[in-house]
């Protein structure tokens, strides 16, 4: 199956105010209305209705946050402060009347925090993996569903086309055997045909509405308000596992949190043994107003005082932080189990789906030759009722084709046409699941992109 489509994955201005506006005509428009829709639009306003992805973004938010937090410890932090007693003091009161005061501090050396930093940025390098294999998902699943639509409104054609014929086929059978010339048992057999293929055509239906409401669901418009259109589907390519396998975003977030939370124990370790030094500054503007200090020093108290110096701090004995690192060094170890544990899921999964590919391969192959046997002997039934088969009416001729056979060649060909887009679809499916599995699903997108 051979189709062309673009999919716009970069923020557009123009394109993002085109969507905004088909979308709103589409949501003041009548359920029952409905318009082609692109799989490219649909993908873009899956990626943007899904909560998933919505989530995603909060994360890769909250992950540089704490890249920040964890890099403004060594950055000097400036604090306002005031003393100044509400009622007149009387007495020595231990502290200094102090007006207000400014202190500033930053940390200058500390290992551990360098490392509290790495794990940080790792955290951010998950979160943005996540939030792209989110992306991708939605992506994946509105593909899925497209297509899949798509295939089920041609083989609704087809079902009514089926439909019409077995009708027609009903209407002769009861002529013929109201004349005698076919038993009851043929027109009982034709009428099973139709009741066979109306429950089908019902099958159909209910699978297209469901396919319809998920659609809906994934992008936000109406329900009934997407209709495929068949020329925006590319043709998906027939990758491999040997075709330049990549990690699966969803498997690299796992190793990048697994190395967050690696460098985390190794800070906690490190804590117990690694001096942190910092650096403060602390100036204070006391007063003698409302208080009488001045009875209770050798001096008076002077109005401006300046301090500084440097906080060296190492835990010689400290239970706690060292339970902390045993604590933190667990949870690294699960965390690099999950993301092996993720890798070999993916692995599995990409075998599995490469084995089916040969299977289906084959099938479709076999179903689209039978859709053109099909085709050919219709067209022979055709030719015959227009110009005869050529053979005698003698004893042992073939016998001459008639209405009825006209009628069941077509349901026939309708028949193995409907096997073959269902052959095609599994494959297709097949195909999209193994470029996600093996992280291609962004190049695909790409690739459709600058069509």
């Amino acid at each position: 199956m051979t189709r062309t489509m673009q999919v716009k994955t970069g923020d557009n201005p123009k394109r993002r105010l085109a969507r905004f506006f088909v979308c709103a005509a589409l949501t003041v428009a009548p359920v029952a209305a409905s318009a082609q829709v692109s799989l490219r639009t649909v993908i873009e306003l899956a990626q943007q209705n899904s909560s998933t992805v919505k989530l995603a973004d909060a994360d890769v938010a909250k992950a540089r946050a704490a890249v920040a937090e964890s890099q403004d410890a060594f950055i000097p932090s400036l604090s306002f402060g005031s003393g100044l007693p509400a009622f007149p003091e009387v007495g020595f009161t231990g502290s200094l009347p102090t007006i207000w005061d400014a202190t500033i501090q930053s940390m200058v050396f500390s290992m551990p925090q360098i490392r509290y930093v790495q794990a940080a940025r790792a955290g951010l390098r998950a979160a943005q993996l996540s939030e792209k294999n989110a992306r991708d998902q939605v992506a994946l699943d509105a593909s899925l569903a497209y297509v899949e639509l798509d295939t089920v409104t041609s083989e609704l054609d087809a079902a009514h086309q089926q439909e019409t014929y077995a009708n027609r086929l009903v209407e002769i059978e009861q002529q013929r055997a109201d004349a005698g010339v076919d038993p009851l048992s043929e027109l009982l057999q034709d009428k099973l045909t139709a009741a066979e293929l109306k429950l089908k055509r019902l099958h159909l239906e209910t699978r297209a509405a469901t396919l319809a409401k998920q659609l809906a669901t994934l992008t936000g418009l109406p329900v009934g308000s997407i209709t495929p259109d068949h020329a925006s589907i590319p043709e998906i390519p027939a990758v491999t596992a040997d075709d330049s396998p990549r990690q699966a975003p969803g498997v690299d977030s796992a190793i990048m949190v697994a190395r967050s939370k690696e460098r985390v124990a190794k800070a906690d370790q490190e804590r117990v043994w690694f001096p942190q030094i910092a650096f403060g500054v602390i100036y204070n503007r006391n007063t003698t107003l409302l208080n009488n200090t001045n009875l209770y020093y050798n001096h008076f108290l002077p109005a401006n005082n300046l301090s500084s110096g440097f906080n060296i701090q190492l835990p010689l004995l400290d239970a706690g932080v060292r339970a902390k690192a045993r604590e933190s060094a667990a949870d690294a170890l699960r965390a690099r189990l999950e993301a092996e544990q993720a890798q070999r899921q993916n692995d599995i999964q990409i075998a599995q789906l490469t084995g089916s590919l040969r299977e289906l391969n084959a099938e479709a192959d076999v179903a689209s030759l039978k859709q053109q046997i099909s085709a050919e002997q219709l067209k022979t039934v055709l030719t015959e009722i227009e110009l005869g088969n050529g053979a005698s009416s003698g004893p042992g001729a073939p016998p001459q084709a008639n209405p009825t056979s006209e009628q069941k060649a077509h349901i026939d060909e309708r028949q193995k046409y409907v096997e073959a887009l269902d052959a095609t679809l599994d494959l297709s499916k097949t195909r999209l699941n193994l470029v996600y599995a093996l992280g291609h699903m962004q190049d695909w997108l790409n690739e459709l992109h600058t069509r």
